[in-house]
């Protein structure tokens, strides 16, 4: 099991890449390096940084090394009836934990549970100036001072270098079913915000090709109750269906075109937008296809008070993929790159161009 050893060879590449101001390239198992703007420099490997460091199931903590695998942290959490809350995509059969944080990116359960940022207790990183440090803990009540544990979440990489991650974890619900209502989109926009109101157990909610699908995970008696209000049919291919939409793998997403992931309030208008809209999060996640520009689909975006990001795209592809920040978001974001990584050698303009 990896140890002190590995954690100097890690510090001391990147306090060496900071003497030189050598850009860095983060890399797990690189199953999402599609996301964010392409970036060059040399190979950080943090994929050999693996191992559960501690797991207190009558605690619903884990800490695993970033380099953990996906895989062996739920073999782990399934043998003591538990899951990770914020349902996490893998995109790739190696995916890593801390790949995982670093993206930021949670499942359908997210917005009935919380999003990977809810679920991070505390964490280890290497900043770039080679310097290791731990902020949060292992207790949900840890919240002293700045919560830069979370400030991590999503960063991309772009702040520091996770070594070691704690997650607060949830039990496993006994039963889950999943139910089906043909509805058109307009319709099931409506029917996502009224059954999101009800006090029923809803681990999902998500829209396609004219059906809305609600999965429901409690007890059985919770669960009888849930679906006797709700009505529709059973769908026997509920747990596929749920999986292949977290990982992307529905027919949906099947297509050489930009992808386009929108976040904007559940109350949302349908996006109309000439092509399939793919709808999750019971409304506040929309996936789309178009051949608007990078400019329009931000402005379109804010018009919803919302934001759009290219979340697939050809490598010929060289709009921007974030929205572009200004005014004092813009300062501050610059303020804490400068702070963490001031050579600017970590994942350099992985989501702006200038940054």
């Amino acid at each position: 099991m990896p140890g002190r050893d590995d954690i100097d060879r890690l510090v001391e590449k990147v306090r060496t890449s900071h003497r030189n101001s050598e850009p860095l390239r983060i890399c797990g198992s690189g199953s999402k390096f599609f996301l964010g703007r392409p970036i060059v420099g040399s190979v950080l490997d943090v994929k050999q940084h693996t191992g559960i460091v501690s797991y207190e199931p009558s605690e619903l903590v884990l800490t695993a090394r970033a380099g953990t695998t996906l895989r062996e942290i739920t073999k782990a959490l399934t043998a003591s009836g538990q899951i990770l809350g914020f349902e996490p995509p893998w995109f790739g059969e190696n995916a890593t934990l801390g790949g995982t944080v670093a993206c930021g990116l949670s499942g359908p359960r997210r917005p009935f549970s919380g999003s990977a940022r809810d679920f991070v207790l505390g964490i280890k990183c290497i900043t770039g100036k080679g310097e290791l440090m731990s902020f949060g803990g292992q207790v949900i009540k840890n919240v002293a001072g700045y919560d830069v544990s979370r400030l991590m979440v999503g960063a991309l990489g772009s702040l520091g270098v996770l070594t070691e991650i704690s997650i607060r974890l949830l039990p496993r619900h006994e039963l889950e079913t999943t139910l089906m209502l043909e509805l058109d989109e307009k319709s099931a926009l409506d029917e996502m915000i009224r059954l999101s109101g009800l006090p029923i157990p809803i681990s999902g909610l998500s829209y396609s090709s004219g059906l809305l699908r609600i999965r429901l995970s409690g007890t059985e008696n919770g669960i009888a109750s849930a679906a006797a209000q709700i009505g529709g049919q059973d769908d026997a291919n509920g747990p596929e269906y749920w999986l292949q939409l977290k990982e992307q793998k529905l027919s949906f997403f099947n297509r050489n075109q930009i992808l386009w992931r929108l976040s904007v309030p559940v109350t949302a208008p349908a996006m109309n937008l000439g092509n399939d809209c793919l709808i999750d999060w019971g409304g506040a996640l929309r996936w789309v296809y178009t051949d608007k520009t990078d400019q329009e689909m931000f402005e379109f975006a804010r018009q919803l008070r919302g934001h759009a990001t290219v979340f697939r795209a050809e490598s010929y592809y060289q709009g921007e993929r974030f929205s572009q920040l200004s005014g004092v978001v813009a300062d501050l974001h610059t303020r804490l790159k400068s702070s963490f990584d001031p050579a600017g050698i970590l994942n350099s303009g992985i989501m702006y161009s200038n940054v």
